[in-house]
């Protein structure tokens, strides 16, 4: 065989045609999501959330319903439960999440354990899997990313102020206790649709790696969201290619090419432009009326 012949050979494989689409579908999204999740100093909750709705992903097929459906109604109420238990103000956000999803995940574990997998397999839940994306697969991804896209795009200056400054958001007439509620609800399908590609285990590195590196190449908030969306979809393409080729799980080179890439931008940029201010640029001037329906 050729080289030529064998770069292109996963591409005569339709199974590889469809994990290549998702895993582009699947970095962008993260990418996209992760801007907001991590300037709100919120990354550790992609990685808690993703094990919280593996929750819900291995109960749904014993109670017969739909995984798709059960597990992202298991996420939510789990973000929702944090969202509610961070509010007593003597219990930090970290703790919170710490106890939610670690009870959501073991409870899982425990129903795999004693029931048996009724749902997709057990280690393409935890690792990705570039064999098992199917149609329905590609449908959701597609329903998340244009979903994100919407929510953002509609409610940009909204999300915007209550990333930067929340407190002077909720008095201004932005109420940011939807803003959250809406956010956790994008975050729980993103991680959702994103699960078969990337994992439980290892989907919070693509929610955080994309936008890190977008904040040491841009200090505009604008030009960080489509940097972080193109960074997330071009290694999820690299990332899914070497996974073919090093028969390794689909997340686990997704992961691995991420982290790449942030060890070249670190090494060039020495991570000059990582600051707490990034954005401020655009932030300036959305000032939000106060009673405006946000």
């Amino acid at each position: 065989m050729s080289f030529w012949q064998a770069v292109l050979d996963p591409f005569h494989y339709e199974f590889f045609q469809k994990g290549l689409a998702a895993a582009v579908m699947a970095g962008a999204l993260c990418g996209l999501i992760g801007v907001y999740v991590t300037l709100r100093g919120m990354s550790y909750i992609g990685h808690g959330l993703s094990h919280a709705i593996f929750g819900g992903f291995a109960a749904a097929p014993l109670i017969g319903v739909n995984v798709a459906l059960g597990a992202g109604v298991w996420g939510l109420a789990s973000a929702l439960a944090i969202s509610a238990v961070t509010r007593r103000k003597r219990i930090g956000a970290d703790a919170a999440i710490g106890v939610v999803t670690t009870a959501s995940f073991a409870l899982g574990v425990a129903l795999v354990i004693k029931f048996g997998n009724r749902g997709p397999a057990f280690d393409a839940a935890l690792f990705g899997s570039i064999i098992g994306v199917s149609a329905g697969d590609l449908l959701l991804l597609g329903g998340a990313l244009v979903f994100a896209v919407a929510v953002f795009s509609v409610l940009y200056r909204a999300f915007l102020f209550a990333t930067f400054d929340p407190e002077v958001a909720d008095v201004s007439g932005v109420r940011v206790a939807r803003m959250d509620a809406l956010l956790m609800l994008v975050l729980s399908v993103s991680i959702l649709a994103t699960l078969s590609i990337i994992g439980v285990t290892l989907v919070a590195a693509t929610l955080v790696i994309p936008p890190v590196v977008a904040r040491m190449l841009t200090d505009s908030f604008s030009r960080m969201l489509w940097t972080s969306t193109g960074i997330g979809a071009v290694c999820g393409a690299v990332g899914m290619y070497a996974s073919y080729h090093l028969e390794i799980p689909s997340g686990t080179t997704i992961v691995l090419t991420n982290a790449l890439v942030f060890v070249l931008v670190l090494a060039l940029t020495g991570g000059r432009t990582l600051r707490r201010t990034a954005g401020l640029d655009d932030h300036a001037d959305i000032p939000v009326p106060v009673g405006a329906p946000v």
